[in-house]
């Protein structure tokens, strides 16, 4: 179950807004990662709130997939073919976007790349580290960075960052992940404090397990239980609407107060957990999925 940190200022909206129209509608929202899992589902749940959606991603032909199922339901959308590890490409992204769509209300940093690994398979993979920072930090503060002056001069906007609880557990075998997702959340909270005067604000959505592409090359999570990327698009489009602080589960506020105050305890029962769960066969190099 998560747990939504809402300020006071989100719950007078949350009530205004009940039986009322969703904060969403009239809204422009830019989705990056939305030609499947999260992304996808969050660009169709906006789209049926109201909002003008912009699909951001790589892979052309399935963006205009997710533009053309939102416009046959009635919606509006626009869809821009991007490579976010390429940060030129994003200035320009940010350009365009600027100049065709307008102010970006609300962003939604989805796209990401996830590496389960251990650190002993990982000594001459250093592009394992490079490739994570590259989209899932450089990539969304680049792109923030490139929106936020339009955000603060109309002052409004509102920023959700995906990503993970293990920010909270610090999971082995995913260093190279866990560490660009805690530098986004890190970055993110600052920036939020240094922009809450103008009315731009950020939440970071710290999920466990969600069923999506991204996690298929990994056999161990075949019998876990996971979101479906429809449910965490619901919690998503939740942030969006009343603006947390962040969103976590219980599980990860749990795992996040024993790494305080037990620490070398916690070290010894993730390192039980890290003996007990091998890399995966793509880990390891017998498979050219991850």
């Amino acid at each position: 179950m998560g747990l939504l940190w809402v300020t006071p200022r989100a719950r007078l909206r949350r009530l205004a807004s009940r039986g009322g129209p969703s904060p969403l509608a009239g809204r422009t929202v830019l989705v990056t990662g939305a030609s499947s899992g999260i992304g996808e589902a969050t660009a169709l749940a906006v789209a049926e709130r109201g909002a003008r959606v912009v699909l951001v991603a790589r892979r052309e032909a399935e963006l205009e997939r997710v533009r053309s199922t939102i416009e046959a339901r009635g919606g509006t959308a626009t869809s821009y073919a991007t490579d976010l590890s390429d940060l030129d490409a994003i200035d320009a992204l940010v350009e365009r976007v600027l100049a065709e769509v307008g102010t970006v209300d609300y962003l939604v940093n989805n796209a990401g790349r996830s590496i389960r690994r251990s650190l002993a398979l990982s000594h001459d993979r250093f592009h394992d580290f490079e490739r994570t920072m590259a989209i899932n930090y450089f990539a969304p503060v680049r792109l923030t960075m490139g929106l936020l002056p339009a955000m603060r001069a109309q002052g409004f906007g509102h920023v959700v960052n995906i990503v993970t609880w293990g920010v909270q557990m610090k999971a082995p075998k995913f260093a190279a992940y866990i560490a660009s997702k805690t530098a986004l959340d890190t970055w993110s909270r600052i920036a939020g404090r240094e922009t809450y005067a103008d009315g731009v604000t950020f939440t970071n959505m710290r999920f466990a397990l969600v069923r999506t592409a991204m996690v298929a090359p990994t056999d161990a999570y075949d019998d876990r239980a996971s979101m479906t990327p429809e449910q965490a698009a619901a919690k998503v489009v939740r942030a969006l609407e009343e603006r947390p602080v962040t969103w976590d589960t219980a599980a990860g506020r749990v795992g996040g107060v024993v790494n305080v105050v037990a620490p070398r305890l916690s070290d010894a029962l993730m390192s039980r957990f890290h003996r007990r769960m091998p890399d995966s066969a793509a880990a390891r190099g017998l498979s050219e999925q991850q």
